[in-house]
């Protein structure tokens, strides 16, 4: 065997393994979107019509989820146990702010003196209000059905007032307070005119 006729088949084998060519990766997957419908802080949900390639389904159950594809018609909706759901769903919910808290407090009657009770429930109104600034909170004043409609819509927005002038003298910025009346429209319990109902003698919080 000549030197020529060793290097030539080695060049060749070199070559050759030069031109081979790695397995191609398989392609991938197309994307996915996965839609769960998730109850709200009172356990309820809406409904939603989830639409692709020309298919509907419908999503109307806490935990319901349905995934879809691509260009693809969406898959048929299953019901997630709800530990589950919030595993999927865990970093969108605590993206969300927390839910308002509502807070009533009642009157003595014809005053805008708080009962005893509602006087202790305070420091949880003002807890709240700390804990979740910056907020909105809006204070609104309400009366039974005793007396006239324009006399209680004046002792509500008193009792509106007094309660946001306590929250004040605490420290809460009044900036954030929204202080409205409705006198007697709108009772807690519904009652007919001149009815004295101590629950409808309130002043109700929501802090956003």
């Amino acid at each position: 065997m000549t030197l020529r006729s060793f290097v030539l088949p080695f060049a060749l084998l070199l070559l050759a393994a030069a031109c081979a060519t790695a397995p191609k990766p398989p392609p991938p997957p197309p994307p996915r979107d996965i839609i769960v419908l998730l109850p709200d802080d009172q356990g309820k949900t809406g409904a939603i019509v989830v639409s692709s390639a020309g298919v509907e389904r419908r999503l109307d159950r806490p935990g319901q989820t349905v995934t879809v594809e691509a260009g693809s018609p969406p898959g048929l909706p299953t019901v997630l146990p709800d530990q589950e759901a919030r595993a999927i769903a865990g970093p969108a919910l605590a993206a969300l702010p927390k839910p308002p808290a509502r807070f009533i407090l009642y009157f003595e009657h014809d005053s805008v003196n708080l009962t005893p009770e509602s006087r202790a429930r305070l420091k949880y109104v003002l807890e709240t209000i700390r804990d979740r600034a910056p907020v909105d909170v809006s204070v609104v004043g309400h009366t039974d059905t005793v007396g006239k409609k324009e006399y209680n819509y004046a002792l509500s927005m008193k009792r509106a007032k007094a309660v946001a002038a306590i929250l004040v003298g605490k420290g809460i910025d009044p900036s954030v307070l929204d202080i409205t009346s409705h006198g007697k429209d709108n009772p807690l319990v519904p009652t007919g005119d001149q009815v004295p109902e101590p629950r409808n003698r309130r002043v109700e919080i929501t802090v956003r």
